[in-house]
């Protein structure tokens, strides 16, 4: 008699060599969806190609254009329980190319040693930030809270803020502060810093403090909506990507 062992191994071999194929074979739009970045705020116009190599175009992050990118899953973190998409984009005129990888689990979600230089659009609007360059950048969100960041964060500036022109922009480290994402930056000469936090539900704040004593800057800085405070002339703006 053939024992019950010796039917099923090859039974579970074929339903392993299906799930098989069908990842192989499954379109990088599904694959976004069904990992939840799509629910993330990761947007595509078009998707060519299988999971293990495709091209994305158009992507978005929220407000943040990112332009077209290959991705490619990682098979070996299928075996962790996880799905990585690592992403790479062209260089671009000015700045290094897009790299790094996202990270999806059960529990959590978070990005790579992401390195990037990418227009701002309207995120920080009032602010006139320009550009967003990451260099090394990781962050992972597990069950909603910060569990780990790292990486140097650059923040380019077109126009004067408050009459205050910042050629030489913000920049900072990424770090976890309680359950959020914490970012902050300075301007070379220390007297203007920008705090950025962000929660595991994408919201976020942004909060510029600029410290001067000249009768010139402050007016100009109250007039386009600063206020205040006890470090300096404060300016925050909130918004989810």
């Amino acid at each position: 008699m053939i024992g019950k062992g010796v039917l099923t191994r090859p039974r579970a071999a074929f339903i392993a060599l299906l799930v098989a194929a069908l990842i192989a074979t499954m379109p990088m739009r599904l694959a976004l969806g069904l990992a939840g970045l799509s629910g993330a705020g990761l947007s595509a116009r078009s998707s060519v190609g299988p999971v293990w190599f495709a091209t994305l175009r158009d992507v978005h992050f929220g407000d943040i254009d990112l332009g077209d990118m290959h991705a490619f899953l990682a098979p070996l973190a299928l075996l962790a329980g996880q799905a990585r998409i690592d992403v790479a984009g062209p260089q671009p005129l000015t700045g290094p190319a897009l790299r790094g990888g996202v990270t999806v689990s059960g529990a959590g979600f978070g990005v790579d040693d992401v390195t990037a230089s990418v227009a701002a659009g309207r995120l920080f609007a009032p602010l006139p930030v320009t550009k967003v360059d990451l260099e090394d950048v990781s962050v992972a969100f597990t069950r909603g809270a910060c569990a780990n960041a790292d990486g140097r964060v650059k923040l380019a500036l077109g126009g004067a803020v408050g009459g205050i022109t910042l050629a030489q922009g913000l920049s900072g480290t990424a770090r976890c502060e309680g359950a959020a994402l914490a970012i902050v930056l300075a301007s070379a000469s220390g007297t203007e810093r920008l705090r950025l936090t962000v929660k595991g539900d994408g919201r976020y704040r942004s909060e510029l403090v600029v410290a001067t004593s000249d009768p010139a800057s402050i007016a100009s800085l109250t007039a386009s909506g600063f206020q205040s405070g006890s470090d300096g002339y404060r300016l925050s703006v909130e918004g989810r990507f």
